[in-house]
């Protein structure tokens, strides 16, 4: 079985993985330089070259994010309605704009966490001879 061991720590990167999430951190050289856009990753560290799109995140934490955030607010919409029975646009004008917010940071923060665990951990995909060891 073929293992890739963990890259070695560089100085200065003992900052904590969600810390590091939170500010858009690479994970080898610390530089705010983790995204393009909004949850969009640069396809490369413009400090160090590290290559982002060598990362499998993929999409998995957005089915999870959405379904969150949405009973969140669905929870948080109901309450304000049943307290305050607001007219329908205050509820557009505060649901929509807090959900969209909402949705797109924790996004972010969850895809930048997965990235920087892969990196520290020293994991990628799966090949062939992984699945089946060293038999012959």
């Amino acid at each position: 079985m073929i293992s890739i061991p963990p890259p070695p720590a560089l100085p200065g990167t003992a900052r904590g993985a969600f810390e590091a999430a939170l500010r858009g951190l690479c994970p080898r050289c610390e530089n705010p330089t983790l995204f393009a856009g909004p949850v969009r990753f640069a396809p490369h560290c413009r400090a160090c070259g590290l290559d982002f799109s060598a990362f499998n995140v993929g999409d998995g934490p957005a089915a999870f994010l959405t379904f969150g955030v949405g009973a969140l607010i669905t929870g948080l919409a109901i309450w304000v309605e049943l307290a305050f029975e607001p007219p329908l646009w205050v509820h557009l004008l505060l649901w929509v704009p807090l959900a969209s917010v909402a949705v797109v940071g924790s996004l972010r923060v969850a895809k930048a966490l997965l990235l920087i665990l892969e990196y520290r951990r020293g994991a990628r995909e799966a090949q062939h001879q992984d699945a089946h060891g060293d038999r012959p």
